[in-house]
C-alpha cells in the first residue's frame, strides 16, 4: 500500500491513499475501443462507467433536484415581456405612460425573470484527487456531481460548462445545452492526458473572471489542498455566484492503524517510511488535518463563498440537497 500527504501538508501523519488511475489506464488497453461522437477511443469500462453515472444523474436531477434547483438558481436579470391594464395592487412604478396616454387607461410593463444562465463546473485534476480510499476515488465523485449538477441545469434549459486544471488550465469547455453535451462534461472528467500533479487554485479562478463573460453559477469540485487563492477567488465571487464542493476522503481526517507505511508527497515527490501504529503520530495527523479544514472554511467564507462538504464515504446526493433547500428557504 502506498500513501502520499496531500500538497499543503508536509507532517509525517499527513497522508492520503493513492488510488489507482484506472481510466487513464485504458487508454493503451487491448481491443474493444469504441469511438465517440467527436472521435476519441473510449475503452469499454469507461463506457460503461459513463452510462452508470448518466442514469443515476438523470433520474436524481429530475426526481430531486429539480425543485430545488430552479428556487436556488435564478437568472440573471429581467425582461419585458407586455404590457397589460393596471389592476389593483399593481406596483405604480411599472405604469407605461406611453401605453396608459394611448388607451386612456392605466397599463403597467410585466416584465418576467430572464431564466438561462451558465451553470461552470470547475474540476480539479492534480495529483491529490487521485488520492482517495474509495474505490471511486475523487475523480469519480467528481464526475457524478459534475453531472448531476448539469443535467439538473440542462432539465431548465441552462447552458453547462466545464473547467479541469491542475497548476494550469488544463480543459476548459464552453457552455453549452443539452444532454449529449453533459456526456461530453463527464467524459472530460474522466477521460484525459495525463494531467500535472501540482495545484493552482489561484490561476484556474483568475482564467474564469477572464473568460466568463455574463454571470454565472461556478461550482468548485476540489480537495482544496492549496494555498494563496483567497483574493482571486473573492474577485470570481464579486461577479459570479460561487460553491466550493470540497471532496473529503476519510484519509484526509484520520490516519488508519496498518502498521509500517512508505509515504509519497502526491504532488512533489519524496517519499519517507512512518509507522502508523504510533498512537502520537496518529493524534498529530489527526491535529494537522483538523487545522488545515480550519483554514480552508476560513479562507472559503472570508471569500464569500458557500461551501459544501462532499464526503467520498457517504452518500453524496444529502448535503447537495440539504444545501438547496436552505438556500431555496433563504431566499
Amino acid at each position: 500500500m502506498t500513501l502520499s500527504p496531500p500538497p499543503a501538508a508536509r507532517e509525517p501523519g499527513e497522508l492520503a491513499l493513492t488510488a489507482s488511475r484506472t481510466v487513464a489506464a485504458g487508454r493503451d488497453g487491448g481491443g474493444g475501443d469504441t469511438f465517440d461522437a467527436d472521435g476519441s477511443t473510449l475503452p469499454p469500462d469507461l463506457l460503461a462507467q459513463i452510462r452508470r453515472i448518466e442514469i443515476r444523474a438523470r433520474r436524481l436531477a429530475s426526481t430531486l433536484l429539480a425543485g430545488d434547483y430552479r428556487s436556488v438558481f435564478r437568472g440573471s436579470g429581467i425582461e419585458f415581456a407586455e404590457a397589460r391594464e393596471y389592476v389593483p395592487g399593481d406596483d405604480v412604478r411599472l405604469i407605461d405612460w406611453n401605453v396608459t396616454a394611448r388607451m386612456g387607461t392605466p397599463w403597467v410593463k410585466h416584465y418576467v425573470e430572464e431564466r438561462e444562465i451558465n451553470v461552470i463546473s470547475a474540476v480539479d485534476l492534480s495529483a491529490s484527487q487521485l488520492a482517495a480510499g474509495p474505490r471511486s476515488g475523487r475523480l469519480g465523485v467528481a464526475a457524478e456531481v459534475c453531472a448531476l449538477l448539469s443535467f439538473a441545469a440542462a432539465f431548465n434549459n441552462d447552458l453547462t460548462g466545464l473547467l479541469t486544471f491542475t497548476d494550469r488550465i488544463e480543459r476548459f469547455v464552453p457552455p453549452a445545452r443539452g444532454p449529449r453535451h453533459v456526456l461530453r462534461l463527464v467524459r472530460e472528467v474522466l477521460f484525459h492526458d495525463d494531467p500535472h500533479p501540482a495545484t493552482d487554485l489561484a490561476a484556474s479562478l483568475d482564467y474564469l473572471s477572464r473568460v466568463l463573460r455574463r454571470r454565472s453559477i461556478v461550482f468548485i469540485l476540489s480537495d482544496f489542498f492549496d494555498a494563496g487563492y483567497e483574493q482571486t477567488l473573492r474577485t470570481l465571487g464579486r461577479r459570479h455566484e460561487v460553491v466550493a464542493l470540497t471532496l473529503v476522503d476519510p484519509l484526509d481526517l484520520d490516519l488508519p492503524d496498518v502498521g509500517l507505511v512508505e509515504v509519497e508527497d502526491a504532488e512533489l515527490g519524496g517519499r519517507v517510511l512512518l509507522d502508523s501504529s504510533d498512537r502520537g503520530v496518529r493524534r498529530r495527523y489527526r491535529a494537522a488535518a483538523l487545522e488545515r479544514a480550519e483554514q480552508r472554511c476560513a479562507t472559503l467564507a472570508s471569500a464569500g463563498v458557500d461551501e459544501v462538504e462532499l464526503r467520498l464515504d457517504e452518500d453524496y446526493v444529502a448535503p447537495l440537497l440539504h444545501y438547496f433547500r436552505r438556500r431555496a428557504a433563504l431566499r
